[in-house]
């Protein structure tokens, strides 16, 4: 049977831009734009991902080149699923010439797992699932890396389209490659920096834009599949 909620958001469109703070500059940004922020109705999770890839990793890859256009596929859950019955996403992330979009259908475990042994899944969007079809067999997509990270989430208090979100303790693993199988891993980042994603549609309220220039925060290219990627790739040189 296919999975369904009516609250749940299937496409995305927005421009995203990543910050990487020090601990100090976390806690001092916080403070600066607290009288405009609020917490988001998912405010804190854990977010867990297995990402798919080719046995070349090729989508990670190219995903370290910079290109103008991007696309990555995942699994995702906000928290550990206690059992196959529990609700995950299936998702295509894809990113060109800046501006992110994301696509996803929402189903439980178990079909997706049938889904991948069948490529049989109901939803109520086919052409989410086209795509899905698509890159599952263009790329012969099988499971490449487990990331985690724990997330508070804000929006604007007056802007709708503002979202705003701290990643603290990003952590991964290339083993038990299951969502289900708890949100261990090894530490990315060694100092507890924290990744930030700004989220809108237009440009940033102009209360933010100070905050940042206040405080001498700028923009990082971060990707988490592909800079974790890279940084075990490295290592095994």
């Amino acid at each position: 049977m296919a999975t369904t909620n009516k609250d749940v958001k299937e496409v995305f469109r927005r421009i995203e831009t990543k910050y990487i703070l020090k601990p100090a500059e976390f806690k001092n940004l916080l403070g600066a734009i607290a009288p405009f922020i609020k917490k988001d109705r998912y405010f804190e999770a854990t977010n867990c991902s297995v990402y798919y890839d080719t046995d070349e990793r090729y989508l990670a890859i190219h995903s370290m080149e910079a290109p103008l256009y991007k696309e990555k596929i995942r699994v995702r859950s906000y928290n550990v699923p206690k059992s196959l019955n529990d609700s995950i996403f299936i998702e295509i992330k894809k990113k060109y010439n800046g501006i992110g979009s994301k696509r996803r259908i929402v189903t439980t475990l178990k079909d997706f797992y049938h889904y991948e042994k069948t490529g049989e899944l109901e939803t109520e969007n086919p052409q989410i699932k086209a795509e899905l079809d698509h890159c599952f067999k263009f790329y012969h997509l099988k499971p490449a890396l487990y990331v985690a990270y724990d997330r508070l989430s804000f929006c604007g208090k007056n802007e709708d389209d503002f979202r705003l979100t701290f990643d603290h303790d990003v952590r991964s693993r290339e083993y038990d490659l299951k969502l289900e199988q708890g949100d261990a891993g090894e530490k990315y980042f060694k100092n507890e920096e924290v990744v930030m994603e700004v989220k809108v549609l237009n440009a940033y309220p102009l209360w933010f834009s100070r905050a940042l220039s206040s405080l001498k925060i700028y923009p990082a290219s971060f990707s988490k599949y592909g800079r974790i990627y890279k940084n075990k790739l490295e290592r095994s040189l």
